[in-house]
């Protein structure tokens, strides 16, 4: 029975590191886009934000949305 647990806890951490990679390179692609678009801003907020994703797992990614929505509302 441990060992099982133990395999499930080891399959949950995998897939949250693989999430956490993929909100990491969404958050980068979307800064790539902003100085592709000239918001040199955005794209220097967006990467600060992939970086202390490492820390603060999907801040990234809130960052991202954030910046979306704000968009919107102008």
């Amino acid at each position: 029975m441990t060992a099982v647990l133990f395999e499930a806890m080891v399959q949950t951490a995998k897939a949250s590191d693989t999430l956490s990679r993929i909100g990491i390179v969404s958050t980068l692609v979307d800064a790539a886009v902003a100085f592709s678009r000239g918001r040199s801003k955005s794209g220097l907020l967006l990467i600060a934000s992939a970086a202390l994703s490492q820390r603060v797992p999907g801040i990234g990614v809130a960052v991202s949305i954030l910046l979306r929505l704000g968009r919107r509302l102008r």
